[in-house]
């Protein structure tokens, strides 16, 4: 049976995952920045100050993944019989989402729509079609599956570069480093989505993206030997 590789391995692919963290530390930073500097309703307005039926059409899709075809891609390893990767990702989303959905039923905030009943003065800006939800609004369920994804899929990429690493060219450095950041980027996306359409406010992905963040990482760094079994000797 495959083991995982040593320890010094595991804290050497950290350099390249450390792009991703850093780069999602800033990201939460300023938006705790933003957070801090505006009210909660206005805020929201200031995010969706722009809207087009390009991006209505984008966004509303695009927020779907996460209650979906996300999972169908993470079933796509079973193609090469790689069920432990599947596992790995069931299980963060089972963890990720229990946590959620606790902080969701004891906390109960309302969401942007009924949030806004009570301040005429102010119109929420809404996508047409989209079902508007009234409770449970913090933290965000898609934001949370958005980041677990994202850092899944960046794990795994920083263990593969790693274990690759005598012949990596700089080339195949910096290229790693950019598929890190897109990884972020389209997390990130995913969790403005849910701000765009009105279905919730910044505070909620924020906190979304952070049980997301940890869950995956903290799943990674007490399960990879009993779940993954990754071995550095692995053919890629």
């Amino acid at each position: 049976m495959p083991t995982f590789a040593s320890d010094s391995t595991f804290l050497l692919m950290k350099k390249m995952f450390s792009v991703y963290v850093v780069a999602y530390s800033i990201l939460l930073m300023s938006m705790l920045v933003l957070m801090y500097m505006y009210p909660k309703l206005e805020l929201h307005l200031l995010l969706n100050s722009y809207h087009t039926k390009p991006l209505d059409t984008f966004f509303t899709y695009y927020s779907l993944f996460a209650e979906g075809p996300v999972y169908v891609v993470a079933l796509l390893p079973l193609l090469w019989k790689q069920v432990r990767l599947v596992l790995f990702f069931g299980l963060c989303e089972l963890t990720g989402g229990s946590v959620l959905q606790i902080l969701k039923h004891a906390i109960s905030m309302p969401r942007p729509a009924t949030a806004f009943e009570n301040c005429p003065d102010m119109v929420l800006p809404v996508v047409e079609g989209i079902n508007m939800h009234s409770g449970n609004s913090f933290p965000s369920g898609h934001s949370s599956t958005f980041f677990i994804f994202g850092t899944c899929c960046a794990l795994l990429l920083a263990y593969h570069y790693q274990r690759n690493a005598a012949s990596n060219s700089n080339w195949t450095r910096v290229l790693c480093a950019c598929a890190m950041l897109l990884l972020l980027a389209l997390a990130a996306l995913g969790a403005y989505s849910r701000v765009y359409l009105s279905q919730h406010f910044l505070q909620d992905v924020c906190m979304g993206s952070v049980i997301g963040f940890l869950t995956t990482c903290l799943m990674y760094r007490y399960g990879r030997r009993k779940i993954l079994k990754l071995n550095p000797e692995e053919t890629a």
